[in-house]
């Protein structure tokens, strides 16, 4: 039976895609992060079971190594089984990983891509991370170093590319972050924003200007936005909420 890579959307249950939903439905086993909605799960079947792979900072549940271990045991039973990862499964997500430890064990899987958080969060936020004639370019950073992996972010050289700079996993650096992206040449007055917990309908948006990033605790989980689009306001989200 196949291992299905499903990447669960930003939060919002509406924002899963048809066939991950689909496979949802039919799914024995589901695999899932901390950050899928309750609801989704919801999707599952009765007498589906339900195994929590949650990574929280510091305290993970599972290693990366027991997951992919745990996804290459169940993928040899026969069951139908959904690996359910918050936005796409493939950004900052270690679908990669997962993908090519089941493909090294010979077990057939499928990637079912995502919507990511780091396109609908500020999408929610009533931030487009593109502008015609403004914003020609986004660059999704994770501001989550692992110093396993001997690899950093050149945050100057970033802020020489121009165009939008999306940061997941920053919340906790946001300062730090601020502070580099100034230092490689970024106006202190850059627009910038933090959207908590997006696409939720508890969803909180912050917008001021690079140098005050990060002077405040920044909530997590929290996408940051750095660029003139962080200064445009065609919110919608927060009245549709409120409406609710």
């Amino acid at each position: 039976m196949t291992v299905y890579l499903v990447g669960a959307g930003p939060g919002d249950p509406g924002l899963i895609t048809v066939t991950g939903a689909r496979l949802l439905a039919r799914a024995e086993v589901v695999v899932h992060d901390r950050l899928v909605s309750p609801e989704i799960l919801e999707l599952a079947p009765d007498g589906c079971e339900l195994i929590s792979a949650a990574k929280e900072p510091r305290k993970p549940t599972m290693t990366q190594d027991e997951i992919n271990a745990l996804l290459v045991e169940r993928g040899g039973t026969g069951q139908l089984v959904v690996r359910l990862k918050g936005g796409d499964p493939c950004v900052f997500a270690r679908g990669g990983e997962e993908a090519a430890a089941l493909q090294a064990a010979g077990v057939p899987f499928e990637i079912v891509p995502g919507i990511t958080s780091a396109i609908a969060a500020p999408a929610y936020a009533g931030i487009p991370v593109t502008l015609r004639h403004e914003a020609l370019s986004v660059t999704i950073v994770t501001g989550h170093e692992d110093p396993a992996s001997g690899r950093t972010v050149d945050w100057e050289s970033i802020a020489r590319t121009g165009g939008t700079i999306v940061v997941l996993m920053g919340a906790g650096r946001a300062a730090k972050i601020a502070a580099r992206l100034m230092g490689g040449g970024l106006d202190p007055a850059t627009p910038s924003a933090w959207v908590n917990w997006g696409t939720y309908e508890h969803q909180e948006v912050w917008r001021g200007r690079l140098d005050d990033l990060g002077v405040e605790p920044v909530p997590t989980p929290s996408v940051l936005v750095v660029g003139t689009v962080a200064g445009v306001d065609v919110s919608w989200f927060a009245g549709l909420a409120g409406s609710c």
